[in-house]
Order: structure tokens, then C-alpha cells, then sequence
């Protein structure tokens, strides 16, 4: 007789209860139109570069308003050894530069900083959200380029109110949204040539992220992150 046969029971197969969406994803798929505007737009970068531009506009505008009430055309009032406060009406650029009187000078110059801050565009289109320094020198210029903007339109000249000088030696008087400017101009200087190179950028030939980009890339289609391979030891 042959020996009984037992059959072995296969084992159940386990069902993966599928994963239920979080809710922004139930956002998404309720709204494709928001859902595909948040994945365009970078909310954060957006804010990291423009609280420096409103903190400068409001700031500067402030401070002007004050110097029209409390300080008198022509006159200097000495706060230190080396600070003066006065009022002057600059029809020029920064720091008095290319300053003179006639018809729509205002506007001329006005139109001119216009034009000159075209460039920022392009360099907050370059730009990452981990490029700090970068998006706030950016802030920073365009808030102190839209403060003088709106004194040319507004008086047909840019207010004046500080007076720094060493004995006799005077430096032109200047206003808050010169020194934004300036600071913004510096930021932008230290991050371009101290700094991380700039997502898109590729002057120095390197790779900004250090290969991060494409880590993350794998992560996002599902794939496991590339290691790089370590050399044997003897």
C-alpha cells in the first residue's frame, strides 16, 4: 500500500488594503487647478524674497515721511560727531549721482530704475529656495528701488535725510532704500562669488546641488538613491 499523501495547505495571500490619500492630495484631486498652480509656483521662495522687499519699502517710506515733518529744507541737525540730519530733494541717483534740474527729470530717472531692475527677474528665476542670501539681496534691492520709485513719482526727486561726515569732508546724503540697495547689491555679490552656485547656473562648471538633485529625482519616481561605490580594501 502506498503511503497516504498529505497535501500542504497554500499559504493566503495577503491584500494590501490600499492607502487612503492625505488631504492634500484630496485638495488636489478636488482642485487640479490649484493643485497645478501650487506645483508651478514656489510659495516659499516667494516669501523668503519678499518680507526683505516690504520690510525695506516700509521702512524707507516711513523714515521720509518723518524727515519731511521733523527736518526743515537747508537746515542740518547734528545727532553725533560724525551724523548730521538734513533734508535734501535729489533729483539724481544714489548718493546725488547725475542730479539736475529740467522738465520730466523725475520721470527720466524714474523710468531709468525701472529698467535697471529688469535683471532681478531673471536672477529670482534662477534662483532656489536654499539660496538665502540670494533671494534676500534680491528683496532688499527692489524694496529700496521701489522706495526712491515712488519719491521720483510722487515729488519729482527722492528724499534725503542722512548726513555722514568726517570733519569737512561730506558724504552725499542718502536715505534708507540707498542703503537697502547697497546691502541687497552685497548679499548678491557674496552669494554669486563665496556662495553655492544658483540652481540653472553653470559658469563655474560645477554641479550646485552635489548631486542632490538627482537623488531626490530617484526618490520622487520611486527608486531606490544612487550610493556611490566605495574602493575596495586589500
Amino acid at each position: 500500500m502506498s503511503a497516504p499523501t498529505t497535501s500542504t495547505p497554500e499559504p493566503a495571500s495577503h491584500k494590501v488594503a490600499p492607502k487612503e490619500p492625505i488631504a492634500s492630495e484630496r485638495r488636489e484631486s478636488s482642485d487640479p487647478l490649484a493643485g497645478r498652480l501650487s506645483s508651478r509656483f514656489d510659495w516659499a521662495k516667494f516669501r523668503r524674497f519678499l518680507i526683505p522687499a516690504l520690510l525695506a519699502i516700509v521702512l524707507d517710506l516711513a523714515t521720509k515721511a518723518w524727515a519731511l515733518v521733523a527736518i526743515e529744507l537747508g537746515f542740518s541737525r547734528p545727532v553725533t560727531d560724525f551724523l548730521n540730519l538734513v533734508l535734501v530733494r535729489n533729483q539724481g541717483a544714489a548718493f546725488s549721482l547725475f542730479s539736475g534740474d529740467g522738465p520730466g527729470q523725475g520721470l527720466r530717472m524714474a523710468a531709468l530704475a525701472l529698467v535697471s531692475m529688469l535683471p532681478l527677474i531673471w536672477f529670482y528665476r534662477q534662483a532656489a529656495f536654499r539660496d538665502r542670501a540670494l533671494l534676500i539681496g534680491l528683496g532688499l534691492v527692489l524694496g529700496g528701488g521701489v522706495g526712491n520709485i515712488h519719491d521720483r513719482l510722487r515729488y519729482g526727486a527722492v528724499v534725503d535725510f542722512l548726513d555722514f561726515h568726517l570733519g569737512e569732508a561730506h558724504w552725499p546724503a542718502f536715505n534708507l532704500a540707498d542703503v537697502a540697495v547697497c546691502l541687497g547689491a552685497g548679499l548678491l555679490a557674496a552669494a554669486v562669488i563665496f556662495g553655492r552656485q544658483p540652481s540653472g547656473w553653470s559658469w563655474r562648471g560645477d554641479d550646485p546641488s552635489g548631486g542632490r538633485d538627482d537623488q531626490t529625482s530617484d526618490l520622487k519616481k520611486g527608486k531606490a538613491p544612487k550610493r556611490s561605490k566605495k574602493p575596495d580594501r586589500d
